[in-house]
């Protein structure tokens, strides 16, 4: 009897809350907008990851740059009449997965007797074109250190700001010193604080004491990262900004290896342990990648954020550009695996699953809590393959794992592909949605790369059918350029997939990040150099759009002033959890318009919070100016309105109902 008058009760609330729904609303997506993570522009390593050091393990190789090798971004120092050598060895290593480590001898540290400066045998890092250092700031240093002598020795820690004048001893901006002992590979720690400001300073570790020894993972983090989780402050921050509800991760091209093959294909396995276990791999964009961000990090982040964490797997099919794939467009070339080897592809999955969502007392849930992390990551979202070309061997092996996931694990959601470049020109694009409905795939996810005016004229979800059972995931996108014409163009396109809302369930703007001087692609979002981020225009209107997000989509509170001009766009989000509504406007045009408001449906109080940001249309903010941010006022507003609109603006007014 109780229970029943629970229910009754529940529905009776349930009732009351749909009849206090202000009318005319459409239920959309509230996970529409998100970030995609590729470490491509070296966003990762040198990046996000707040680590200092480059090459800490001594895993560079040729493979990933002509020229890269053990040594790479490393200094062999003996500064003053100290005498010594050092090299690569593989024997006897941490770990398999970390084979590589410095091995060095000694030979002399004795200052003469008249010598007054530094001295010691050892190495120098400068880390990612120098290490930004912080006066005040504390930073904490790792090593492994074995003694191949069986003898103690010293060493002196110091964090420099190298020397202009040659033959001149650097200037030490903070140092320690640790004790080494035993034959065995050990840990050392010590905590660095910083004396000076230095933009580009670097780290020398200096044995002080003749003998021998090997050295490997060497690793410099300042103490504040963001959260306390090893990621860099600024950066997180400014995706935290964004506010988006979702992150999908690590790629892109960089989940199945790129052009290089199944050998760099990424297996989530190899980087949720301990950073000296974890396997290295040649970055798909033609660098290292250390995995000092893997899975773990990436899961972490996503919780910090109060995102949904969206893993993307390999399905045993390479990416479209292997064999020069590229250049063959669009007749693609495409390796596949044996199927009898899809049974291990598939396991990879379902264990992701039990790492993310198993008890402790699992396999993989066990892995997770021993990496810190006891309580489940709650995974929702998982996607399987990235722009594959829509083959039959595809198509075989990406049902091989579906089913198989679907049956163990029916709560989570797998997201397809739509194959490279989802256009209707593109025979992967029709044959992907055609497969897509055949088993029915509950999303896909479609990508385009295009010129500002296909954003500003395109519509193409006004004509995709509603009765489709598969729902849209427009995972990669962006307009081919950085000014503020081409935001306003991604913005106006955001209004008609927020019109399209109820079919569209999710977007993320692509590449996310870009570090100077090492870009492999533009447009990106968010540029960044060692002190500090650069916001794009494109970033300020993805921003506006996450602030914005909602339950309820109302398409006819605003009339413009002229009816044929495509250039203009709205949109009335209503969000029932917050009660809060947000009306945005598009104008994408040259010439000013006016926009008739009318909210008389809601309970409006009279005040509002305005957003614009508008500017020249060819304004672009980059590494010297920033011309475009965002204008905030507070403002009266009434239930109907006449509001001047002017060119080349996109505004938001936030309303709390």
């Amino acid at each position: 009897m109780i229970k029943k008058l629970l229910t009754l009760s529940f529905f009776a609330c349930s009732t009351v809350a749909l009849m206090a729904q202000p009318s005319g609303g459409k239920k959309i997506s509230n996970e529409l907008i998100g970030i995609f993570f590729e470490d491509i522009s070296s966003s990762a390593d040198g990046g996000l990851s707040a680590e200092l050091v480059q090459n800490g393990s001594f895993e560079y190789n040729p493979t990933e740059r002509d020229g890269w090798g053990a040594g790479s971004f490393w200094k062999f120092v003996r500064p003053g009449h100290s005498l010594g050598n050092m090299e690569p060895r593989q024997q006897d290593p941490i770990h398999p997965n970390n084979p590589n480590y410095m091995h060095f001898s000694v030979e002399r540290v004795k200052q003469f007797y008249d010598y007054k400066g530094w001295m010691g045998v050892g190495l120098q890092n400068d880390g990612f074109e120098g290490m930004s250092i912080k006066k005040g700031a504390k930073y904490d240093f790792s090593v492994f250190i074995r003694n191949t002598d069986n003898k103690d020795k010293e060493f002196r820690v110091v964090l420099i700001e190298p020397s202009k004048e040659w033959g001149k001893d650097p200037k030490a901006i903070g140092e320690q010193t640790i004790k080494v002992s035993g034959n065995s590979w050990k840990k050392y720690t010590a905590t660095i604080e910083a004396t000076e400001n230095c933009q580009q300073a670097a780290l020398q570790l200096l044995c002080l004491t003749t003998g021998e020894y090997d050295i490997d993972e060497v690793s410099l983090m300042p103490q504040e990262t963001f959260k306390g989780h090893g990621l860099r402050t600024d950066l997180a921050q400014a995706l935290a900004d964004l506010h988006p509800k979702f992150m999908r991760f690590p790629g892109g091209c960089v989940v199945h290896g790129g052009g290089d093959g199944f050998w760099n294909t990424y297996h989530w396995k190899n980087t949720v342990g301990p950073k000296e276990q974890r396997k290295h791999l040649k970055n798909t964009w033609g660098y290292h990648q250390s995995m000092a961000i893997g899975y773990f990090e990436y899961f972490q982040f996503c919780e910090d954020l109060g995102m949904e964490p969206l893993p993307i797997l390999p399905c045993g099919v390479s990416c479209q550009g292997t064999n020069g794939g590229w250049n063959m467009w669009p007749t693609q070339a495409q390796d596949v695996c044996p199927m009898e080897d899809m049974e291990k592809w598939t396991q990879d999955a379902l264990d992701l699953i039990e790492w993310a969502n198993g008890d402790v007392n699992t396999k993989w849930g066990k892995v997770r809590a021993e990496a810190g992390h006891p309580k489940p990551f709650n995974l929702k979202y998982l996607g399987v393959g990235n722009e594959e070309k829509i083959t039959p061997e595809f198509e075989e092996r990406f049902k091989y794992m579906y089913d198989k996931i679907t049956a163990k694990h029916p709560e989570i959601t797998i997201i397809g592909t739509a194959g490279p470049g989802s256009h209707k020109d593109n025979p992967d694009y029709e044959n992907g949605w055609k497969f897509a409905e055949k088993i029915g795939l509950p999303i896909i996810d479609e990508h385009y790369y295009e010129q500002k005016d296909y954003f500003l004229t395109s519509r193409q979800y006004d004509n995709y059918p509603r009765d489709r059972k598969t729902k849209v995931y427009l995972g990669e996108y962006a307009s081919k350029d950085k000014k503020l014409i081409d935001a306003l163009a991604e913005g106006l396109y955001l209004l008609h997939v927020e019109r399209n809302a109820d079919v569209v369930v999710m977007t993320s703007y692509a590449p996310l990040f870009a570090r100077k001087n090492a870009t492999n692609w533009n447009p990106d979002l968010i540029y960044f150099d060692n002190e500090k981020p650069y916001l794009t225009c494109s970033y300020y209107v993805q921003q506006m759009f996450g602030l914005s997000s909602g339950d309820y989509y109302y398409g006819d509170c605003v009339k413009f002033d002229r009816s044929d001009d495509n250039l203009l766009g709205q949109s009335v989000i209503y969000d029932s959890k917050t009660k809060k509504l947000f009306v945005k406007i598009c104008n994408a045009g040259s010439k000013a318009a006016q926009a008739n408001i009318d909210l008389t449906r809601f309970k409006i109080k009279g005040t509002a919070e305005k957003t614009m940001i508008s500017g020249n249309a060819d304004d672009e903010n980059n590494y010297e100016s920033q011309p475009i941010i965002p204008v905030k006022e507070k403002v009266s507003i009434k239930a109907k309105s006449a509001e001047k609109i002017p060119p080349y603006s996109i505004t938001m007014w936030t309303i709390q109902l």
